[in-house]
C-alpha cells in the first residue's frame, strides 16, 4: 500500500509542472517525471486518432480512405513540423543544460518564425490542388469528387498543426513536459467534441461531413496554439517570451534549418515509405485502404505514448550533454529502451491474439474489419523492435545528431520496405499481407542497425 501510495505521489509530481533539474535527478526517477506527462499528452492524441476515425467511420468506408489518404500526404507536414520541432529542442535542451534560460527563449522565438515560413509554403499549393494531389496518389474518383475538401482544410490549416508540433516540443526540451500534456488535452477535447457535431450537423449546426472532422481539428489545433503563447508570455514555463524577443535571427535560424534538415529527411523518408505503402494498397481497393488506416489509428494508438516515453530519453540526452555527463546521457537510453520494449511487447501480445475484436470498435463492415484485422495482427509482430527503436532514433536527435537516423531511415524505408512490399505483394501475390510484413522487416532492420551504430557513440561529441 506504501508502494502504491508513493507511485501516485510521484505521478502527482510529474504533473504539477514544478520546476527540477533533471541533469542532477536521480535517473530512473527523472525519466518517470518527465515520461509521465509526455505518455498521456500522446495516450490523448491517441484518443483522437481513434475517436476521429470512429465518427468518419460512420459517413462511408471511402470516407475512411480518404482520411488515411490525406494523411499519408499530411505526414509530410508533420515530417517538416517535427523535424524543425527536434531541431529547435535539440538546442534549447543544451542551453538548459547549459543553465542558460535566455537562450534557450530567444531559440523558442527562432524556431516560431520557421514554422510560420515553411508551413505557408506548404498550407498553399495544398489547399489550393488538393484533389490533383490525391489524383496523383492513386485516390478512387469518388473520393476526389466527393471528400477532397476534406484534404482542402487540412493542407490549409497546417500553420496551427505546425506551431503545436514546434511548441509543444519546446516546452518538453525545456523540462516542461506537463505543460506540453494540457495543451494537447485541450486542444484534442476541443476536437473530439466538435466532431460529431460539425460531421453529423448537431443542433444549431450544419452537417459537414467528413469535412466537419477537418474544420474540428483546426479548431481544436488553433485554440492549443493561442493557449501555448498564453502561458509562454505569462511566464509559466522555463522558456519566458516578450515582444522584444520577436526578432528575427538569422543565425539561429541557420543553426535550426541546418540541425532540422537531417530530422526533415529521416520523416520524409519514412513518411514517404507510408505514401508508397497507401499507393500500393490502393490498388487493392479502398475497403483495403479502410482497413489499413483503422489499424494504424489502433497501432498509433499505442505507439504514442510509447513516442512519449522516448521523448523522456531525447530531452534527458541534450540536458546532461549540455551538463557534459555523457555517460549518464546513454545510461538514460538504455534504461528508457528497456521499459519501452516491455509496455510494446505486451500491447503487440494482446493485439495479436484478438485483432478483430479491435477493428470492430470502429467499424461495423464485415470486409473492412476484416482487412483492417489482417493489418493489425501482422504489424504487430513488430512491437518489441518498435519499443527499443523509437528510443534510439529520439536519442541520436536529442544530441543533435539529426545526420544518423536520416541514413538509416533512407536504408530501411527505401531500399528494404517499398521495395520488399512491392515484392511481397505483387511479385509474389502475397497481397495486402506482404505490404504488412514488409513493415515488420524494415522496422526491425532500422532497430538493429540503430543500436549498432549508437554503441559506437559518436554522438557523445557532437556540438550544437
Amino acid at each position: 500500500m506504501a508502494k502504491i501510495n508513493y507511485i501516485f505521489k510521484e505521478i502527482g509530481e510529474s504533473l504539477s509542472g514544478k520546476e527540477r533539474d533533471y541533469t542532477k535527478e536521480n535517473l530512473k526517477r527523472a525519466i518517470f517525471l518527465l515520461s509521465i506527462p509526455m505518455i498521456l499528452e500522446m495516450a490523448m492524441e491517441s484518443i483522437f486518432a481513434i475517436a476521429d476515425i470512429y465518427f468518419v467511420s460512420k459517413i462511408s468506408p471511402e470516407a475512411v480512405a480518404t482520411v488515411g489518404l490525406t494523411e499519408s500526404l499530411m505526414t509530410i507536414v508533420y515530417s517538416i513540423s517535427f523535424g524543425l520541432s527536434v531541431a529547435a529542442s535539440a538546442i534549447i535542451s543544451r542551453r538548459i543544460g547549459e543553465n542558460n534560460k535566455e537562450k534557450a527563449s530567444k531559440t523558442a522565438v527562432q524556431a516560431i518564425f520557421s514554422g510560420v515560413f515553411v508551413s505557408i509554403i506548404i498550407g498553399l499549393p495544398g489547399l489550393l490542388f488538393a484533389s490533383e494531389i490525391l489524383r496523383f496518389i492513386g485516390a478512387s474518383e469518388n473520393v476526389i469528387f466527393n471528400y477532397s475538401g476534406y484534404a482542402s482544410i487540412m493542407f490549409g490549416s497546417n500553420i496551427v498543426i505546425t506551431l503545436l508540433f514546434i511548441i509543444n516540443g519546446i516546452f518538453r526540451s525545456a523540462g516542461d513536459p506537463a505543460i506540453s500534456m494540457r495543451v494537447l488535452w485541450v486542444s484534442n477535447v476541443i476536437n473530439i467534441i466538435l466532431d460529431p457535431i460539425l460531421i453529423f450537423g448537431w443542433w444549431i449546426f450544419p452537417q459537414m461531413g467528413i469535412e466537419g472532422a477537418a474544420t474540428a481539428t483546426a479548431i481544436g489545433r488553433g485554440v492549443g496554439v493561442i493557449y501555448q503563447f498564453y502561458i509562454l508570455f505569462k511566464r509559466k514555463s522555463r522558456i519566458n517570451l516578450n515582444l522584444k524577443m520577436f526578432k528575427l535571427d538569422f543565425e539561429i535560424i541557420k543553426k535550426i534549418f541546418r540541425l532540422s534538415v537531417g530530422s526533415i529527411g529521416q520523416n520524409i523518408i519514412s513518411t514517404s515509405s507510408w505514401i508508397g505503402l497507401m499507393a500500393i494498397l490502393a490498388t487493392f481497393g479502398s475497403l483495403s485502404v479502410a482497413g489499413y488506416t483503422i489499424a494504424i489509428r489502433i497501432i498509433i494508438f499505442s505507439l504514442l505514448p510509447s513516442w512519449g516515453i522516448s521523448n523522456a530519453a531525447g530531452t534527458l540526452v541534450g540536458q546532461n550533454l549540455g551538463a557534459e555527463q555523457p555517460d549518464r546521457a546513454e545510461k538514460s537510453v538504455w534504461i528508457t529502451g528497456k521499459y519501452n520494449l516491455i509496455v510494446l511487447g505486451i500491447i503487440g501480445i494482446i493485439y495479436i491474439l484478438i485483432p478483430d475484436f479491435w477493428i470492430s470498435l470502429l467499424t461495423s463492415d464485415k470486409e473492412v474489419i476484416q482487412k483492417g484485422a489482417e493489418a493489425l495482427r501482422i504489424v504487430s509482430y513488430g512491437f518489441l523492435a518498435y519499443g527499443y527503436g523509437m528510443v534510439v532514433l529520439h536519442a541520436f536527435n536529442g544530441a543533435g545528431d539529426t545526420t544518423t537516423p536520416t541514413k538509416i531511415n533512407i536504408i530501411c524505408f527505401w531500399f528494404v520496405e517499398i521495395p520488399l512490399a512491392y515484392l511481397l505483394s505483387k511479385i509474389l501475390n502475397f497481397g495486402e499481407q506482404g505490404v504488412f510484413y514488409s513493415i515488420v522487416i524494415a522496422e526491425t532492420c532500422l532497430t538493429i542497425i540503430s543500436i549498432i551504430i549508437f554503441k559506437k557513440g559518436k554522438w557523445k561529441i557532437k556540438i550544437v
